[in-house]
């Protein structure tokens, strides 16, 4: 169990960085939308044309690669809706039994369909180097490759976090592990 709870660590602290790295994309995508505005309101008065699809798209693609990559982070950290109106009055090892029902019932199949739903997808568009059919569009294929990859950190995230539940149940505290994040 130890190891399996230092790979649980392992893919927390990966998932953490990356989670904390993103929260730039977030700064970005503001600035790249406010740019664009004022770009527009620019061009409406001066006509020196420089609003682009590209500044539409580049800030689609910023908002697409958070949402997609932050997916793990915020189920690291259990920010995502939670429905169960009865789970906060469960003990401990409850909880731990519905999250582990949860990543292995749906989580999981979830995951792995996305993962093979936009595979095909992907692999198209990196055969044909896809462009946006919108003038001064950006190319396809690097967002479209983000949607697997956003997915199969999930993946790996739900895994860490089945992990942790199993140490619940089989009464290995994760908290009381060295190193345990």
């Amino acid at each position: 169990m130890n190891r399996l709870l230092r790979l649980a660590d392992a893919i927390d602290r990966f998932n953490e960085r990356l989670g904390r790295g993103l929260l730039w994309l977030t700064l970005g995508m503001v600035l790249v939308g406010a740019l664009n505005a004022v770009f527009r309101y620019l061009d409406k008065y001066t006509g020196w044309g420089l609003s682009s699809n590209t500044w539409l798209e580049l800030q689609w693609y910023l908002f697409s690669v958070l949402f997609l990559l932050a997916a793990a982070y915020t189920l690291k950290h259990d920010a995502h809706v939670r429905v169960d109106i009865f789970y906060s009055r469960l003990n401990k090892r409850g909880r731990a039994i519905i999250d582990l029902a949860g990543v292995i019932l749906f989580l999981v199949p979830f995951c792995v369909l996305m993962i093979w739903a936009s595979w095909p997808a992907v692999v198209n568009s990196w055969s044909v180097m896809e462009m946006s059919p919108d003038p001064g569009g950006l190319p396809r294929y690097p967002i479209k490759t983000i949607v697997p990859i956003g997915f199969l950190l999930l993946l790996v995230q739900g895994l860490s976090m089945a992990i942790r539940q199993v140490s619940v149940l089989v009464g290995v505290e994760p908290d009381e592990q060295e190193g345990a994040a």
